[in-house]
């Protein structure tokens, strides 16, 4: 990542942390710019702020637990007042979402889906005006069977490819599962694609979020700009 991308991620993530009030239970997203969001709102957490945070991956957990930010669970917190996540592409418009290319898509929107509003957190660059546009769809899916969800994902006219992790083996998820990364390029209906899927025996979820952002900030060189779900 070059300097001039870094700094637009932690100029977004210091913005979306200052969303956070005293006494929230806050999801904590997963990847790059919500690492950024960690940052800062650990920074915040030293200077006396409350709150309890419930992540998206083992990997937030850890960063936030290091930095002192309190760790919940859904035992104790069934409903998040407050998620704030990165994605990998975000439509004009809608602020739906394409999220999963770090791998955490399934817990991603277990929190997405517990909370009362949802921020996402991105740098121009991940403006498109239809999902699909640039990036594939990871889809969640069973490790027993997952050819035979990779054929059905296949005549919903996706290309697939089972991910790999940096060894060359298959990718796990925090949750022991596979991703398959679907391109299907642009996509005309987000929902309708969303549901076809998830309708499919041994997917979990798909990193199509549609309807759960509320607000998007986005980092560009002459600012950073608020879009709201229209």
């Amino acid at each position: 990542m070059d300097d001039r991308a870094s700094e637009l991620k932690r100029r977004v993530g210091a913005a979306a942390a200052e969303l956070v009030e005293d006494g929230m239970v806050v999801g904590l997203g997963t990847g790059s710019t919500a690492d950024c969001m960690i940052d800062s709102l650990g920074v915040r957490v030293q200077a006396g702020l409350r709150c309890i945070g419930i992540p998206s991956s083992v990997r937030s957990g850890e960063r936030a637990r290091a930095l002192g930010i309190e760790i919940g669970s859904f035992a104790s917190h069934p409903e998040i007042d407050l998620t704030i996540d990165g994605a990998d592409e975000v439509e004009r418009g809608t602020l739906n979402l394409v999220k999963g290319l770090g791998g955490a898509l399934l817990r991603e929107k277990i929190v997405a889906a517990a909370s009362r509003r949802m921020v996402v957190v991105a740098d121009q660059g991940k403006l498109v005006d239809r999902l699909g546009e640039h990036t594939p769809v990871p889809v969640e899916v069973s490790s027993f069977g997952w050819e035979a969800a990779a054929l059905r994902l296949g005549r919903l006219g996706a290309r697939v490819s089972p991910r790999r992790d940096r060894q060359g083996g298959l990718f796990v998820t925090d949750g022991g599962n596979m991703i398959l990364d679907c391109a299907f390029g642009p996509i005309e209906d987000a929902a309708g694609a969303e549901a076809a899927i998830r309708a499919i025996v041994g997917v979990f979820e798909s990193g199509l979020f549609v309807g759960r952002a509320t607000l998007a900030l986005v980092a560009g060189p002459g600012g950073i700009v608020r879009y709201e779900a229209g």
